[in-house]
Protein backbone atom coordinates (compact mmCIF):
# COMPACT_ATOMS: atom_id res chain seq x y z
CA UNK A 1 0.00 0.00 0.00
CA UNK A 2 0.75 3.38 -0.84
CA UNK A 3 0.63 6.69 1.14
CA UNK A 4 -0.35 9.85 0.06
CA UNK A 5 1.41 12.96 2.15
CA UNK A 6 -0.29 16.26 2.91
CA UNK A 7 1.32 19.18 4.42
CA UNK A 8 -0.96 21.88 5.57
CA UNK A 9 -3.56 20.67 3.75
CA UNK A 10 -7.04 22.99 4.44
CA UNK A 11 -8.25 22.31 7.74
CA UNK A 12 -12.28 21.56 6.36
CA UNK A 13 -14.56 20.66 8.83
CA UNK A 14 -14.54 16.97 7.44
CA UNK A 15 -10.70 16.87 7.47
CA UNK A 16 -10.98 17.99 11.33
CA UNK A 17 -13.77 15.54 11.66
CA UNK A 18 -11.78 12.55 10.28
CA UNK A 19 -8.63 13.73 12.49
CA UNK A 20 -11.11 13.69 15.56
CA UNK A 21 -11.82 10.07 14.45
CA UNK A 22 -8.79 8.90 14.41
CA UNK A 23 -7.59 10.49 17.43
CA UNK A 24 -10.98 8.96 19.46
CA UNK A 25 -9.66 5.58 17.77
CA UNK A 26 -6.24 5.74 18.53
CA UNK A 27 -6.50 6.50 21.72
CA UNK A 28 -9.34 3.87 22.91
CA UNK A 29 -6.93 0.99 20.87
CA UNK A 30 -4.54 2.57 23.61
CA UNK A 31 -2.66 5.28 22.06
CA UNK A 32 -0.94 7.60 24.04
CA UNK A 33 -1.85 10.69 22.52
CA UNK A 34 -3.65 12.58 25.28
CA UNK A 35 -6.12 10.57 26.46
CA UNK A 36 -6.76 7.46 28.64
CA UNK A 37 -9.53 5.12 27.38
CA UNK A 38 -12.69 5.16 26.95
CA UNK A 39 -13.01 8.64 25.68
CA UNK A 40 -15.63 9.79 22.77
CA UNK A 41 -15.09 12.46 19.82
CA UNK A 42 -16.94 15.08 21.93
CA UNK A 43 -13.98 14.80 24.76
CA UNK A 44 -11.35 14.39 21.63
CA UNK A 45 -12.83 17.74 20.03
CA UNK A 46 -11.95 20.23 22.53
CA UNK A 47 -8.20 19.20 23.16
CA UNK A 48 -8.17 18.74 18.87
CA UNK A 49 -9.91 22.20 18.98
CA UNK A 50 -7.12 23.85 20.76
CA UNK A 51 -4.28 21.65 18.42
CA UNK A 52 -6.19 23.33 15.47
CA UNK A 53 -5.42 26.63 16.46
CA UNK A 54 -2.11 27.00 15.87
CA UNK A 55 -2.58 25.47 12.32
CA UNK A 56 -3.72 27.72 9.12
CA UNK A 57 -2.36 30.41 6.99
CA UNK A 58 -0.39 32.60 9.02
CA UNK A 59 -0.15 30.15 11.93
CA UNK A 60 2.63 29.08 13.36
CA UNK A 61 2.51 24.94 13.74
CA UNK A 62 2.37 22.57 10.33
CA UNK A 63 -0.21 19.72 10.16
CA UNK A 64 0.84 16.34 8.33
CA UNK A 65 -1.60 14.16 7.09
CA UNK A 66 -1.35 10.62 5.41
CA UNK A 67 -4.11 9.39 3.00
CA UNK A 68 -3.92 5.46 2.20
CA UNK A 69 -3.90 6.04 -2.02
CA UNK A 70 -6.00 2.97 -2.90
CA UNK A 71 -8.82 3.69 -0.18
CA UNK A 72 -8.14 7.43 0.35
CA UNK A 73 -8.62 6.88 3.87
CA UNK A 74 -6.70 9.20 6.60
CA UNK A 75 -4.15 6.58 8.07
CA UNK A 76 -1.88 9.16 10.15
CA UNK A 77 -1.37 12.41 11.42
CA UNK A 78 1.17 14.56 12.98
CA UNK A 79 1.39 18.52 13.80
CA UNK A 80 5.15 20.33 13.82
CA UNK A 81 4.58 22.71 16.75
CA UNK A 82 6.74 25.75 17.11
CA UNK A 83 8.11 26.41 20.26
CA UNK A 84 6.96 30.37 19.71
CA UNK A 85 10.03 31.32 21.30
CA UNK A 86 12.66 32.70 19.05
CA UNK A 87 15.93 31.21 20.70
CA UNK A 88 14.15 27.51 19.83
CA UNK A 89 13.45 28.71 16.24
CA UNK A 90 15.72 26.36 15.06
CA UNK A 91 13.53 22.79 16.10
CA UNK A 92 10.01 21.65 16.41
CA UNK A 93 8.47 19.84 18.52
CA UNK A 94 6.21 17.13 17.06
CA UNK A 95 3.17 16.19 18.32
CA UNK A 96 -0.02 13.58 18.31
CA UNK A 97 2.08 11.24 15.93
CA UNK A 98 -1.15 8.82 15.09
CA UNK A 99 -1.60 5.85 12.74
CA UNK A 100 -5.08 4.27 12.94
CA UNK A 101 -4.90 1.20 14.46
CA UNK A 102 -6.43 -0.91 12.05
CA UNK A 103 -3.06 0.49 9.67
CA UNK A 104 -0.46 -0.18 12.11
CA UNK A 105 2.07 -2.74 12.04
CA UNK A 106 2.31 -2.06 8.17
CA UNK A 107 5.19 0.72 8.53
CA UNK A 108 3.10 3.76 8.20
CA UNK A 109 4.74 5.12 11.28
CA UNK A 110 7.94 4.66 10.05
CA UNK A 111 7.33 6.21 7.09
CA UNK A 112 5.23 9.32 8.50
CA UNK A 113 8.21 9.96 10.94
CA UNK A 114 10.70 9.49 7.72
CA UNK A 115 8.25 12.33 5.82
CA UNK A 116 8.27 14.37 9.34
CA UNK A 117 12.37 14.16 8.98
CA UNK A 118 12.50 15.17 4.97
CA UNK A 119 10.20 18.21 5.77
CA UNK A 120 11.73 19.30 8.43
CA UNK A 121 15.25 18.92 6.54
CA UNK A 122 13.74 21.10 3.94
CA UNK A 123 12.86 23.71 6.15
CA UNK A 124 16.63 24.36 7.21
CA UNK A 125 15.84 22.61 11.09
CA UNK A 126 18.55 21.30 13.04
CA UNK A 127 16.68 19.16 15.14
CA UNK A 128 12.71 17.52 15.91
CA UNK A 129 11.58 16.76 19.77
CA UNK A 130 9.06 14.51 21.07
CA UNK A 131 7.11 13.19 23.90
CA UNK A 132 6.15 10.06 25.01
CA UNK A 133 4.30 8.66 27.46
CA UNK A 134 6.36 5.39 29.35
CA UNK A 135 5.60 2.12 29.65
CA UNK A 136 4.25 1.39 26.33
CA UNK A 137 7.47 0.39 24.65
CA UNK A 138 7.16 3.85 22.11
CA UNK A 139 10.96 4.81 22.89
CA UNK A 140 11.95 1.52 21.17
CA UNK A 141 9.94 2.38 17.94
CA UNK A 142 11.39 6.14 18.03
CA UNK A 143 14.36 4.69 18.82
CA UNK A 144 14.87 2.95 15.43
CA UNK A 145 13.28 5.47 13.71
CA UNK A 146 16.73 8.03 15.14
CA UNK A 147 15.05 9.58 17.71
CA UNK A 148 17.56 9.06 21.04
CA UNK A 149 15.89 9.62 24.39
CA UNK A 150 17.58 13.16 26.30
CA UNK A 151 14.78 13.58 29.30
CA UNK A 152 12.52 11.76 31.45
CA UNK A 153 10.73 12.85 34.32
CA UNK A 154 9.05 9.96 36.45
CA UNK A 155 5.86 9.42 37.37
CA UNK A 156 4.73 12.77 35.66
CA UNK A 157 1.98 11.40 33.34
CA UNK A 158 -1.19 10.30 35.64
CA UNK A 159 -2.92 7.72 33.72
CA UNK A 160 -4.80 6.15 36.84
CA UNK A 161 -4.97 6.37 40.38
CA UNK A 162 -1.75 3.94 41.33
CA UNK A 163 -0.47 4.23 37.98
CA UNK A 164 1.74 6.97 36.91
CA UNK A 165 3.86 7.11 33.92
CA UNK A 166 7.41 8.64 33.22
CA UNK A 167 7.26 11.65 30.71
CA UNK A 168 9.98 10.62 28.07
CA UNK A 169 11.56 13.14 25.71
CA UNK A 170 12.91 12.67 22.46
CA UNK A 171 15.19 14.06 19.99
CA UNK A 172 16.58 13.80 16.50
CA UNK A 173 19.54 15.63 15.45
CA UNK A 174 19.78 16.50 12.13
CA UNK A 175 22.76 18.33 11.47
Amino acid sequence: MTLIFTLDPEPTPGLRADIVTLWTEVSNAGGAVGFVPPVTEDEVEVTADKQFKGIGPGRPDRLLVAHEAESGMLVGVLFFEDMRFGLMDHWRLLKRVMVHPKFQGRGYGVELLAEAERIARGWGLDALRLTLRGGLGLEKFYGRCGYVEVGRVPAAIRVAPGDDRDDVTMWLDLR
